[in-house]
């Protein structure tokens, strides 16, 4: 064995705006949405194993070992570098599933980068990135770790700098199915492209909101206690919910009345990713 061992963040992040522009033939939907990233989210540990072995020791309910994405993302990368190392890994898991907050996403690039890094791989964000979409239309902005306007299926990336508010993360305790909700007939699939570049300031809707909170009364009602206190807006597909305050103060404010009943995490917005500043410094 090797000791050669790593612990990385991975962040989650906050869809700004989504709205969606059609449906393509493959099933996929077209959108556009602004990704930014919280300095919030799970840690994944690395230790580099010279048998080539890939094992996950910490357990998913429900999510077999080779189904969860750190595994199939070290596999793939393994695969397609021809590394011969293998790695052991441990997640510190705090972010939902199903909560739009880009969890399952996260981990996959933390764990592309956190690999690219220990097993000395030399690939660059562009090569990992193409590799990263082929485990889910989220995993490049994490690779990225940049802020971006997303089109397509949310691959085709423009860096932006939107505010890095302070944010209110409230999370329903229900996951949502993102096929469910994009397979629901009353979901809005004609929003016009938006054209116009940097992206005008007020378009935040979301064409998924009414959908999930009809189908969800626990995300409508974390929607309705939010939004007496700011712009409440609901991220990806999911079920977490969030609002922008000035300051800590504030945010952590409003947290201290609404987690009485409710769960739900403080984060300032970052448009520079907390992994790839991390991996900075380890340069």
């Amino acid at each position: 064995m090797t000791a050669a061992r790593l612990t990385l963040p991975s962040p989650a992040k906050l869809n700004l705006m989504l709205h969606i522009l059609g449906r393509r033939e493959d099933g996929y939907h077209e959108l556009q949405t602004i990704f930014q990233f919280v300095d919030y989210g799970d840690e994944i540990t690395f230790a580099v194993r010279d048998d080539g072995v890939i094992c996950l020791h910490t357990e998913f309910d429900g999510v077999p070992h080779d189904s969860n994405l750190i595994v199939r993302a070290a596999k793939k990368l393994q695969e397609q570098s021809g590394c011969s190392q293998g790695i052991d890994i441990w997640i510190d898991k705090v972010l939902p599933m199903g909560g739009g907050i880009g969890g399952g996403s996260s981990n996959a690039a933390t764990t592309l980068l956190g690999l690219n890094h220990l097993w000395q791989l030399g690939w660059d964000l562009d090569r990992l990135a193409t590799l990263g979409l082929t485990l889910g239309a989220d995993v490049p902005v994490f690779v990225r770790g940049h802020a971006a306007f997303a089109e397509g299926v949310g691959e085709k990336l423009t860096p932006v700098e939107p505010a890095e508010p302070w944010y209110l993360v409230l999370v329903p305790q229900v996951s949502v199915s993102t096929a469910e909700i994009f397979s629901d007939p009353l979901l809005t699939r004609n929003t016009p492209p938006i054209k116009v570049r940097p992206v005008p300031e007020g378009n935040s809707r979301n064409d998924c909101l009414p959908v999930v909170a009809r189908r969800y009364p626990e995300v409508r009602n974390a929607l309705d206690l939010l939004g007496k206190f700011t712009e409440a807006k609901l991220t990806g597909t999911g079920s977490c919910v969030f609002g922008g305050f000035p300051s800590k103060a504030e945010a952590d404010k409003v947290s201290a009345l609404l987690t009485e009943t409710l769960t739900g995490f403080v984060a300032k917005g970052s448009n520079i990713s907390m992994l790839h500043r991390k991996l900075q410094s380890l340069l």
